[in-house]
């Protein structure tokens, strides 16, 4: 069987990574919703640490306003395009490589860590912890860390309602309804709870869990579907102003848990 580095390269060389998050409205509010969280943490001088860079939207954004950025990608596709576009950035490095190992990087060395990809393809509950661990570990104590993972049940409203649900629950949830975890899925949700709970014991505090796209994707479909110019930047300030209510956050696909490196 495929090991989890092959099923994953495997996807994200045959996909448009470099333009997911321009060419749709849901991509466009996840990339400012995400980008108005990483300003209230990271600014000019920042030391800031992206763990699943892709082809380096964030990075190189937040490098050209001023901070030191180090960005980790683990397909060499992507790697190779982020590469390009940053060719002349003194404060942009890059490297190949998985957020469960960072061996690379020294205890405490960035102000703000952003994980925002690898946990929608960790499977395993040893590879899912070595991820926080390392992620936590090189963040400076009162730093912060950013983890982007995917709701289950967004996955399952945007994806198997076209006649396929039973396919989707099977793949999904157990008999019993429990969240299941496998590779072969390639795009594992959560029900957020569950992350919160993940970061249990670790010697993190939690500031908060906020949903970074609404419930864009599953509808954007749709034919009458409609964000005008006009009104997108008012549906976007709309979001982020409700992005953290509890009531809502299982309906976005993408979501941020949001934590301070306590020692």
């Amino acid at each position: 069987m495929n090991t989890r580095k092959e099923i994953v390269g495997g996807f994200y060389t045959r996909s448009d990574e470099d333009s997911r998050l321009e060419r749709s409205r849901h991509g466009q509010l996840e990339y400012l919703i995400t980008m108005a969280y990483i300003h209230r943490y990271a600014g000019a001088g920042s030391r800031v640490l992206e763990l699943g860079a892709g082809t380096g939207r964030y990075s190189i954004a937040l490098a050209r306003e001023g901070m030191k950025v180090t960005a980790v990608e683990l397909v060499e596709s992507n790697l190779t395009i982020l590469r390009a576009k940053s060719r002349d950035m003194e404060n942009l490095e890059s490297f190949q490589g998985d957020a469960t190992d960072l061996s690379r990087f020294g205890d405490h060395s960035f102000d703000v860590t952003l994980v925002l990809g690898p946990m929608y393809h960790l499977y395993e509950g040893k590879e899912v912890n070595s991820a926080i661990d390392e992620a936590v570990r090189v963040t400076k104590p009162g730093g912060v860390l950013l983890f982007a993972f995917l709701s289950v049940y967004a996955i399952m409203y945007a994806n198997y309602l076209q006649g396929n649900w039973s396919a989707g629950q099977k793949e999904n949830f157990t008999d019993t309804y429990q969240v299941r975890h496998f590779k072969e899925q390639l795009f594992t949700g959560y029900d957020v709870t569950e992350f919160e709970r993940l970061f249990e014991g670790k010697p993190v505090e939690w500031l908060t869990t906020a949903g970074m796209d609404g419930l864009l994707e599953p509808i954007e479909s749709r034919g009458d579907f409609s964000i005008p110019d006009e009104d997108f930047e008012a549906f976007a300030a709309w979001v982020l102003h409700f992005a953290e209510k509890r009531e809502l956050l299982g309906s976005a696909n993408h979501l941020l848990y949001i934590c301070r490196k306590t020692e």
